[in-house]
């Protein structure tokens, strides 16, 4: 194998974990709160002792979340719940805290308020959010106080975390923050609304067609150059 099929199976690799992404971005696109993925390609040179010198390759490994802002859906649900800006609610997940702009809440039989995977949603300080049996009215500020009958019932942790790029994703709209979070000093909390997914399902459907047709085209050229190389060995056998 010749260096240049390196160079053209390094870029296929990549296209192809590129591809994988834009199909799970489509198929988030009506996830509430789901942030779109991408591919970022980087070039790795290594010196060689054949002609020129170096070979180029491509890597496709790092993810690239985006985190524009999607748009905000009315829902009129008094336990749905959207941010407007920057920050993250704050969840507890079987394997910690998780942050998410999923904010379609339900609450459970004991007064819990959680996720609708049955992560408890936390407050300001890190514990549940608990809302009374007999609250009635239930309104949230913009900073996130919950009241019932105008009295306040506890508050909604927004969070911010330390360093946006690296967060790690888990189960499509948690992600974990290993460098920490910290408040959000002015969130703008809406309820009765959800932030939709920020995928352009438009937009990667033709990024989806590019890297078709570029995978198409890395196939054609490991194809005929794998007839190249069986001409030359047959001729020099003869």
């Amino acid at each position: 194998m010749g260096l240049s099929d390196y160079t053209t199976l390094s870029r296929q690799r990549g296209l192809t974990r590129e591809m994988q992404l834009i199909a799970n971005n489509i198929a988030n696109s009506a996830t509430t709160g789901y942030r779109q993925q991408g591919v970022m390609f980087s070039e790795y040179v290594q010196r060689t002792d054949e002609p020129g010198g170096s070979v180029s390759m491509s890597l496709g490994e790092v993810k690239n979340t985006s985190f524009a802002q999607g748009t905000l859906t009315r829902t009129s649900s008094q336990y749905d719940f959207a941010i407007e800006g920057d920050g993250f609610f704050l969840v507890q997940a079987p394997g910690g805290e998780r942050l998410t702009r999923a904010g379609a809440f339900v609450v459970g039989p004991e007064g819990d308020m959680m996720t609708p995977d049955g992560y408890a949603v936390l407050d300001s300080g890190g514990a549940p959010v608990f809302v009374p049996p007999n609250a009635t009215d239930l309104a949230v500020g913009q900073d996130g106080t919950l009241s019932s009958d105008g009295q306040p019932i506890g508050q909604l942790g927004v969070v911010q975390p330390v360093n946006p790029a690296a967060m790690a994703r888990e189960g499509g709209v948690l992600f974990r923050a290993d460098e920490g979070y910290e408040p959000v000093e002015n969130p703008r909390v809406m309820q009765g609304f959800v932030e939709s997914s920020n995928v352009d399902s438009i937009l990667q459907v033709a990024r989806m067609i590019e890297v078709q047709r570029a995978y198409e085209m890395g196939q054609n050229f490991l194809q005929r150059e794998d007839e190249r190389v069986r001409a030359a060995i047959k001729a020099f056998v003869k």
